[in-house]
């Protein structure tokens, strides 16, 4: 694809060119018709001032003489060093009524008989196109009739229009030299920020800093910017994924070792089914670990987008405890939703909503003890919606009711893997709620969910 600048100047050009032909034309045909206005006035007048002559009060001697001295002086034109190569293409004559040519000049075209019809037409005599003027004078018993070679006006226009053209080429090429310079100037901050990028090193993701910038500029250096910075937090959470991964899979993968070197170093099958009974919890762990760090990973980047529609919370959190019920009551725990009256549409991500309240969930069901109850309740309290979910587990240390909030923190629990409520967290932050944990007085653990609508 060829350059800005090319494809600007191209195109400027192009239009001028374009514009200038059109003005041209215009000042062609506007031209032509005032150069006919004007020699047109020429013949008239001339043909007055013959009128006058031939009017004059002589008797037929003296008019004779006059007749042979118009013929005389008219024969010598187009021949003396003082005149004009035009005279011999400017012609006139005089006729009496009954057809007697009184005067005529040597470059006047032969006619047949008098023209007769008055004012202005195109006669063609011969191969040569006439403008001719015909003025009767019945008062003298004459007709006048002046003329013009056609072609002494296409010469004039010629010139014109070469004239004109020349210059208009030349001013073309100098035309386009400026608007290449120009626009080379006007594009020397593209061409600054494309040398800036191209000096950058490969992994520096700092934001771009181009100043002065033109205001055209400015939102391409702002969508690189912000191309950036989510490059850069996209390799922050790949790198956060990496280490969390490996940070809470190394003791894990430690241990399971162990406990396949103890089931293979047993001395009694009582001894391998014990060691091979650590070794599946600690299966089970690891997979909730990874399962865990796949859904943090998932989700993140989805919050980011901020690919938001029309929610019902209600019909969020019915079907999110339809599904989780069968493995609720296999864990030997008794769910229960309640939702009050009202209306719980909002602007959120519907999925993640429903990844929050699945991990309240079943962090509730693994710190409840067997026949406890897990109870939902979603209620309008104001503007905003409130989530709750109560377990009947021993509930959490005041002192820990923040901390339980940060990755791998699980306390007391030996199913968790730490990073459920954290996930919670970071979901509520995204999409503009809170989560809040406070211990119940009968017991057990409360987790509120408060969002409040967008429109």
């Amino acid at each position: 694809m060829s350059s800005l600048r090319q494809r600007t100047l191209w195109r400027v050009m192009l239009l001028l060119l374009v514009g200038t032909s059109l003005l041209a034309l215009y000042n062609y045909h506007d031209s032509s018709h005032e150069i006919d206005e004007i020699y047109d006035a020429h013949l008239a007048q001339n043909a007055r001032l013959l009128q006058g002559v031939m009017s004059m009060p002589l008797d037929d001697k003296d008019r004779h003489a006059l007749y042979l001295a118009f013929n005389e002086a008219l024969s010598q034109a187009g021949k003396h060093r003082v005149g004009h190569p035009y005279e011999s293409k400017l012609a006139f004559q005089v006729w009496r009524i009954n057809g007697e040519v009184l005067v005529h000049t040597v470059s006047a075209p032969s006619f047949t008989r008098p023209l007769t019809e008055p004012g202005f037409s195109n006669i063609m005599v011969g191969e040569q196109q006439w403008r001719s003027f015909v003025l009767p004078v019945p008062e003298r018993q004459l007709v006048i009739w002046v003329g013009e070679r056609n072609d002494v006006r296409n010469d004039l226009i010629g010139r014109i229009v070469r004239h004109t053209l020349f210059p208009f080429l030349i001013g073309s090429l100098a035309l386009a030299l400026l608007v290449w310079l120009a626009i080379g100037w006007g594009l020397q901050p593209l061409q600054n920020m494309a040398r800036v990028i191209r000096a950058r090193h490969a992994e520096s993701l700092e934001p771009l800093q181009l100043v002065p910038l033109p205001r055209e500029l400015e939102p391409m250096q702002a969508a690189l910017n912000r191309l950036l910075g989510q490059i850069d937090e996209l390799l922050r959470r790949e790198h956060r994924f990496i280490a969390d991964a490996a940070h809470e899979m190394r003791t894990p993968l430690t241990i399971l070792r162990l406990h396949a070197q103890n089931a293979l170093e047993a001395r009694s099958d009582v001894e391998r089914d014990k060691a091979l009974e650590f070794l599946v919890g600690g299966v089970d762990r690891l997979s909730r670990v990874v399962n865990q760090l796949l859904t943090m990973a998932r989700i993140e980047p989805r919050l980011g987008q901020r690919n938001w529609s029309t929610v019902d919370l209600a019909v969020v959190a019915t079907e999110t405890m339809a599904e989780m019920t069968p493995w609720i009551l296999d864990q030997g725990q008794e769910p229960s939703l309640e939702i009050s009256e009202g209306n719980y549409q909002l602007q959120s991500d519907a999925g993640a909503l429903g990844i929050a309240l699945q991990n309240l969930v079943a962090n509730a069901v693994n710190h409840s003890p067997v026949g406890g109850r897990v109870n939902v309740t979603l209620h309008r309290e104001g503007n905003g919606i409130v989530l709750n979910v109560e377990d009947q587990g021993p509930g959490i240390a005041p002192e820990d009711l923040e901390r339980v909030f940060e990755r791998f923190y699980s306390k007391g629990s030996e199913n968790g893997a730490g990073l459920g409520l954290s996930i919670v967290a970071m979901i509520m932050e995204r999409l503009g709620g809170s989560v809040q944990l406070s211990n119940l007085p009968s017991g057990g653990l409360r987790a509120t969910l408060r969002i409040a609508p967008t429109s």
